[in-house]
Formats: structure tokens, C-alpha cells, sequence
């Protein structure tokens, strides 16, 4: 199991456990899950755009920047206009280390062994990313604002998904 892998798992077990002890995260805490959600997939998208070594890995990176930019930006303005400041919390915290994780060992790889670890892991990081939408921050989320930030960020998770897919089984093939 990948270093990162394990990280999301946890963080989603930490969610969970929060779900069954106390209702689910707090609207802060579910504000500061997404932000940091976010921030993980920014940093390894920057990383891509400069190391990838095909034309379509940076090209990827690049997206991920700017979209999950955009999802903080508007999440940001939300909790600017409801007075609410994001919480931090056990899967906020989760989700960073683990994002610390995989930048550290994506550093330490060169051409298509990057390529493969950064395609890998945001398969498997927007898979673990969409279950927690579904599973504990959609059903939590107590503000209407929040909910349909969330429900309007989703297909964008599943876009991003697909495409990490595509580029996964384009990778396999080389």
C-alpha cells in the first residue's frame, strides 16, 4: 500500500469514527477538510506540471492546480460570508500528512516512475476524496451553502477521477 494510500484510509477512518462519535464533523471542520483536501491535490498537481515527463501528466497537474484553486477560492468566500472559520480537525490533519507524504517521495522519482506514482495516487486519492463526499461530508454538512458548494464541486471529483483513470491505463501501456 502506497505511503499516501494509507494516509487518505486513515483520514477516512478518522471521519468515520467522527461520523459514529458525534453526528459527523462540525460545518468548520468540514470547511477545513475540503480546504485541505484541496491544498494536498494543489501541491502534488504544481509538482506534476513541472516533473511530469509526458506532455498529458503536466498537462493533468496543471488542471488540478487551477480547479482545486478555484474550489478553495469559493470555499474561502463561503465561510468569509457565513462567519465561520474553517476547523482544523483529526482528518484535516490526516489528509496534510499524507499529502506531505507523497510530495516527499514523489521528489525522489524521475520520468515515468513519477509519471506512474502521481497518476496512481490521484487515482486513488479522488476515489477515497468522492467516497468521503458521499459517505460523511454531504450527509454532515448541516448549512444549505456548504452542502451545495460540496454537491457542485462532485462531478468535477468524478472528471478528475475519470481523466487520472485514462491517463493510469495510457501509462500502462508505454
Amino acid at each position: 500500500m502506497h505511503v499516501h494510500k494509507a494516509f487518505v484510509l486513515a483520514a477516512l477512518v478518522c471521519a468515520s469514527t467522527f461520523a459514529a462519535a458525534q453526528q459527523g464533523p462540525t460545518d468548520p471542520q468540514i470547511a477545513h477538510i475540503v480546504v485541505t483536501a484541496d491544498q494536498v491535490d494543489i501541491d502534488a498537481g504544481k509538482l506534476a506540471a513541472k516533473m511530469g515527463s509526458t506532455k498529458d501528466v503536466r498537462a493533468f497537474g496543471k488542471q488540478m492546480v487551477t480547479d482545486h484553486t478555484a474550489v478553495n477560492q469559493q470555499a474561502s468566500a463561503l465561510a468569509k460570508k457565513l462567519g465561520v472559520t474553517p476547523e482544523d480537525n483529526g482528518t484535516s490533519q490526516a489528509l496534510k500528512k499524507g499529502g506531505d507524504e507523497n510530495i516527499a517521495k514523489l521528489k525522489k522519482l524521475k520520468g515515468k516512475a513519477f509519471d506512474k506514482a502521481y497518476v496512481d495516487n490521484e487515482v486513488t486519492y479522488h476515489q477515497a476524496v468522492i467516497d468521503a463526499v458521499d459517505k460523511t461530508l454531504l450527509p454532515s454538512a448541516k448549512n444549505a451553502e456548504l452542502k451545495a458548494l460540496i454537491e457542485k464541486v462532485r462531478p468535477a471529483l468524478v472528471q478528475h477521477l475519470e481523466h487520472a483513470k485514462h491517463l493510469q491505463s495510457q501509462l500502462g501501456k508505454s
